[in-house]
């Protein structure tokens, strides 16, 4: 049965698709998702199948447009770490030059949470860009 790490289940809830569990990191200083393939025993990219790594290809574009889309940033940074985090999960990050640590690596730096108030409003914001982006209107 899936189930998420304890560390990727304290994450915030965005919404299921397909293949993905989506999360938010709680990180003011840059747009971040993950993608968590809801898959039993999944480490790497490799122990999932030929059909369901295709599917998070899939929804990793979805996840990078949506980032590009809301918060236009100047890159996105896609990667699968997984050292402190066994179980496979795929990192979407929407980088600023203006961001604290720019042009270096988010890892491991410091971190600012949202404002409750304020994350109530992104969390929305990204589930609909989600909906919309996966059912969209006629």
């Amino acid at each position: 049965m899936f189930q998420l790490t304890d560390s990727l289940g304290a994450k915030t809830f965005l919404i299921d698709l397909s293949l993905s569990r989506v999360l938010l990191e709680d990180n003011r200083h840059y747009p971040w998702i993950m993608l968590v393939p809801m898959r039993e025993n999944v480490k790497n990219m490799t122990h999932l199948t030929g059909e369901d790594r295709f599917k998070l290809m899939e929804e990793i574009a979805v996840g990078e447009s949506i980032i590009q889309r809301l918060f236009s940033p100047d890159q996105i940074n896609t990667a699968a770490i997984g050292n402190l985090t066994p179980q496979l999960h795929i990192h979407i990050v929407g980088r600023k030059m203006s961001d604290p640590d720019w042009p270096n690596t988010v890892w491991g730096r410091p971190s600012t949470p949202y404002d409750p108030a304020e994350k109530i409003i992104l969390v929305e914001k990204l589930r609909t860009a989600f909906r919309e982006e996966l059912f969209p209107p006629n």
